[in-house]
């Protein structure tokens, strides 16, 4: 069993490391929020009383982090701390300059780095129901396959650099675009008289019906945006994803779009609203009142 210490127990990092601690392995954990650290301790996880120190102890150090910035401060208290031979492993969602950068700094302390990206909102980290995308060392991919298999049942190798963080984006675009697809496909219904709870019937017995289309209709067929992804979090995903596209001179015109209309939601004041919330958008373009009693 590994000694593991995660950093960061927001909604993804949490669950993950009871997970982890439910296989057996030694967990600590750390996070900036006394909040999460208080609740860690409810779920019977031990909180590190000081994280360098934990990361020194660790063969493997996890991370779970909002942002390019917070993946920086973590990776350079992994380069000082972590012991030689050690793996850190981050499941982040950041740019792939921030990663590469990070990458250089911890190779001279001779701390193996993979990018074990995962995709799936915070239920089904709870769930262990995470799709892994790893990509850096094959040995230490290797090695740390156990503590991967704790998250879900899906792992992937992708290759020796940045891969894992480019697939996310992949990934991360495809579900933007269903929101974007979902938007326009239901106020098209709705402005033509259709009943909402009827088309997430229909919806969800055709050929349309994708695993996170089947997600969304639980929450979305009773007009609930309670978020697992918020508008504010998917604007900074879209950040990432354009920024990639334009690195590599890919277009990525309806990426573009989407990307307005999350903003549009925001200054709507949904920005905390699930990122789903961009159907309400639409709707108002389309003279639709969030009301279903309302006629169109």
């Amino acid at each position: 069993m590994a000694v593991v210490h995660v950093a960061g127990i927001g909604k993804m990092g949490l669950p993950m490391a009871g997970h982890l601690q439910a296989a057996g392995h030694a967990v600590t954990v750390s996070d900036p929020g006394d909040e999460r650290l208080q609740l860690a301790r409810r779920q019977g996880l031990a909180v590190a009383e000081d994280a360098a120190t934990a990361m020194g102890r660790a063969d493997v150090v996890l991370s779970s982090l909002p942002d390019d910035a917070a993946l920086r401060q973590v990776a350079a208290q992994v380069t000082r701390s972590a012991r030689r031979g050690a793996i850190y492993m981050d499941t982040s969602t950041v740019s792939q300059t921030a990663s590469a950068e990070v990458a250089g700094e911890l190779a001279a302390a001779g701390v193996f780095y993979l990018r074990t990206t995962v995709s799936g909102n915070n239920r089904m980290a709870e769930a262990a129901q995470l799709t892994v995308m790893a990509s850096g060392p094959r040995a230490a991919y290797n090695a740390v396959l156990p503590l991967l298999k704790t998250l879900g049942p899906n792992q992937f190798y992708l290759g020796e650099a940045e891969q894992a963080r480019l697939m996310k984006l992949v990934v991360n675009l495809m579900i933007a675009q269903t929101s974007a697809m979902l938007a326009e496909a239901l106020t098209l219904g709705r402005k033509g008289g259709l009943v909402w709870g009827d088309m997430w019937q229909v919806l969800g017995a055709s050929a349309v019906a994708s695993p996170i289309v089947k997600a969304k209709a639980v929450q979305l067929s009773q007009r609930d945006f309670t978020p697992t992804f918020t508008v504010g979090q998917m604007i900074k995903d879209l950040d990432l994803i354009l920024g990639a596209g334009e690195a590599v001179h890919a277009p990525l015109a309806q990426t573009a779009l989407t990307h307005q209309l999350m903003h549009a939601a925001m200054a709507q004041g949904d920005g905390q609203d699930d990122y789903a919330a961009i159907i309400k958008t639409v709707e108002r373009s389309a003279g639709l009142s969030a009301d279903l009693q309302e006629k169109p």
